[in-house]
């Protein structure tokens, strides 16, 4: 998390049960990756606690790499992806799983561009302000069309699903990005996640709802 170790590991910790109880309400297979968001946040904020304690001392250098690349790995790599598939996965409407591999096809784009940058150029953490800035070297040609793409892949597949409530999520996910924009610019990767980490718990009120709504429709 963005402000402290202790609120890292509290929070982390927090919405790994969350995200637990979210996948023990699953009743698809299809709702697995989508159930495990929650999960996937907590675990990521842990791994930038264990950064915040590393941080300020140079003989864990190692961890520190480690954790760096652990946390923008999930957040860079990884989350373009989920999104756009957790929601493909669920969706029936046909016409809406055909825009949804769109968006999917770029998230893997994305994906794979933060990947080479990851492997390629130089990242360094640095604790300012009660926050982990993360400085690259990343081009700077593609810094903002590789952000705009970002949130083409993660925003508006929550917006277009039909599943129920994706759309609130999708609304806070938007929000969360705009107030990070404006208010914490230098930051925007560490307090986006931890932003998006509370907003994921929404995902246990879906999931939850689905399960009520299947178990009416087979056991009512």
């Amino acid at each position: 998390m963005c402000f402290s170790p202790e609120a890292s590991f509290a929070g982390g910790l927090l919405i790994s049960g969350i995200g637990l109880a979210t996948v023990r309400k699953i009743h698809r297979p299809s709702q697995l990756v989508f159930a495990s968001i929650p999960l996937f946040f907590g675990i990521q904020q842990i791994t930038e606690g264990l950064l915040w304690l590393t941080l300020p001392y140079s003989e864990y250098l190692l961890i520190q790499k480690v954790t760096t690349y652990l946390f923008l790995g999930m957040a860079e790599v990884v989350w373009p992806i989920m999104i756009p598939l957790s929601v493909l996965f669920m969706e029936k409407h046909p016409q809406k799983k055909k825009l949804l591999r769109v968006f999917l096809v770029i998230g893997m784009v994305l994906s794979a561009y933060y990947s080479f940058c990851l492997i390629f150029f130089q990242v360094q953490p640095q604790i300012m302000n009660y926050h982990i800035r993360y400085t690259t070297d990343f081009p700077e040609i593609f810094a903002i069309p590789a952000f705009l793409l970002y949130l083409v892949a993660t925003l508006p597949p929550l917006f277009i699903s039909s599943i129920p409530r994706t759309l609130s999520l999708g609304i806070l996910l938007a929000l969360s990005c705009l107030v990070t924009g404006l208010f914490f610019t230098q930051y925007l990767t560490s307090v986006w996640c931890f932003f998006a980490a509370l907003i994921s718990i929404v995902i246990f009120w879906i999931i939850n709802a689905a399960d009520k709504a299947y178990k009416l429709h087979n056991y009512g």
